[in-house]
């Protein structure tokens, strides 16, 4: 039943992808808005679930300290790849079509984990699954956006962006493929919850927040952000 739910998300979050990727080709004024949306999502689904869970399953074992210290680690990795990989929107590098793909197949890359995240949510529960699957759901929406952004950005074509949306599209489905053929012990999987959370809580406050305030109305970004987070915390409290 677990690989059921596990792949049905995951193909939705193909669906998101590909939505968010034509969006940018179609609506490109407003992604700010999408994009401080998303932020809320993400950050919500960091706080008020994978560490709260993580704190459930894995405190006996590992106390406070160990767990904000594997979401501390989880952050500072997602940090440092994206220090290493995918600082490829920075105005001063101009259009550069190898950055862009640079860019464009981190993204496929993150979208593999998140597809292997909610697997490792779904291990924890249907109620945890179905939470994280909704803000992976948002934050693979942003990827699409970002994805087609990306690669138009620095000189790619059409074509291009198309292509590697579509990798990107399919990315989770590879992720969630390799999470049902894992089994992770409760105390394990306390620890892999809060380094995702640490992973959520860079993408949704480093990378989505600061992009959305760029792209779009401070003020009216900011609002998108509340209501994502808001909408998660919703959620959250009508699946426990």
């Amino acid at each position: 039943m677990i690989s059921v739910w596990v792949l049905g998300v995951a193909i939705a979050t193909c669906i998101s992808t590909m939505l968010g990727g034509f969006l940018a080709l179609s609506f490109g004024r407003r992604i700010g808005l999408v994009l401080g949306f998303s932020a809320g999502a993400v950050l919500g689904v960091a706080m008020f679930d994978l560490l709260p869970q993580a704190f459930i399953l894995g405190m006996h074992d590992f106390g406070m300290g160990g767990i904000i210290a594997a979401a501390v680690t989880g952050f500072c990795l997602y940090g440092l790849f994206d220090r290493l990989v995918t600082r490829h929107d920075r105005p001063t590098c101009g259009p550069d079509p190898r950055r862009g793909l640079i860019g464009a197949g981190s993204f496929s890359v993150h979208s593999m984990l998140d597809g292997l995240g909610i697997g490792l949510a779904f291990q924890a529960g249907q109620g945890v699954g179905l939470v994280v699957a909704v803000a992976v759901l948002a934050h693979d929406f942003a990827d699409g956006l970002n994805t087609v952004n990306v690669v138009v950005k620095h000189g790619g074509s059409r074509r291009q962006a198309l292509s590697w949306l579509a990798t990107d599209a399919l990315a989770p489905l590879l992720g969630a493929g390799i999470s049902l053929f894992i089994a992770v012990p409760a105390n394990v999987l306390a620890l892999l919850l809060a380094v995702f959370a640490g992973f959520f809580l860079y993408i949704g406050g480093v990378d989505l927040l600061p992009e959305s305030q760029r792209l779009g109305p401070k003020t009216q970004a900011a609002a998108a952000t509340l209501a994502g987070g808001l909408l998660l915390f919703g959620v959250i409290q009508l699946a426990m």
